[in-house]
């Protein structure tokens, strides 16, 4: 359930009047003879202008919920999963989360290239908080479920892409985190791979746990979430149902291609 950020019980993630701003460079001088040319000129110096991903965003998602960012491509919804991952700090406003966060935002994100498998897990366990026992505990059901047992002791960057994806979801979601934050990272990998990922998250919703999506894939999101948000130039424009939100999207860019 997505609520108004006045009740604030069984909260998961909390944003406040968020805004992210970035700064945009229009021109830098690349040499001395520009340098001394545009001096000479005495033209004036444009070193950039302010572009604001996400304006004012509002948002409480309660414990247990999934929801789904959707959006065109440069909406807002990436920076506003970063936002919420920590990997971004807001401009103005405040972020809150609630619980252990794992997160799949960008492919080997978080991993140390020179690293085994074996290592990156245990890295990305201590910074999740675990115990060495506890990440013992896990580490069998991690490998299993990547599926690259015969791989796990290689320095990741000889790992292909579809490797180093199974790796990240089984990690981030066989660690059992209370809010699960994932940015397309099913449109890598191969399809037995891909359903196999999307029995985990069912299961992980059915046991509680909180889940954001970013995709285009309304059909998955469709699978895995029980409401969307729709972005709008960094502004939220729709909340609701998810079949609600993905039908008014759909609606709207058909009328826009016309």
């Amino acid at each position: 359930m997505l609520r108004s950020h006045n009740d604030a019980h069984n909260v998961a993630i909390l944003c406040k009047q968020v805004t992210k701003e970035f700064y945009v460079f229009s021109h830098r001088t690349n040499s001395l003879r520009e340098w001394f040319i545009r001096t000479l000129q005495r033209k004036p110096k444009k070193l950039g202008f302010s572009s604001f991903s996400i304006k004012k965003f509002d948002l409480c998602v309660e414990q247990g919920d999934s929801i789904a960012f959707i959006g065109l491509n440069g909406c807002g919804k990436s920076t506003a999963l970063r936002l919420i991952a920590g990997v971004y700090a807001p401009t103005d406003g405040t972020v809150q989360t609630f619980g252990q966060v794992g997160s799949v935002i960008e492919l080997g994100a978080g991993f140390n290239q020179e690293l085994t498998g074996a290592e990156n897990i245990a890295l990305y366990g201590a910074i999740m908080g675990l115990t060495r026992k506890q990440l013992a505990s896990k580490y069998d059901e991690i490998v299993a479920f990547s599926g690259i047992e015969d791989f796990i002791q290689l320095p990741i960057k000889h790992y292909s892409s579809g490797m180093v994806a199974r790796l990240a979801f089984s990690v981030a979601v066989n660690l059992n985190p209370d809010v699960l934050l994932l940015d397309e990272v099913l449109a890598v990998g191969d399809q037995a791979f891909q359903t196999k990922c999307i029995e985990r998250l069912r299961a992980f919703r059915s046991e509680g746990g909180t889940m954001v999506v970013v995709s285009h894939n309304f059909q998955l999101v469709s699978q895995l979430c029980s409401r969307a948000v729709w972005l709008e130039n960094g502004e939220i424009r729709m909340i609701g149902e998810i079949s609600f939100v993905l039908e008014a999207y759909q609606q709207f860019s058909k009328n826009d291609v016309k």
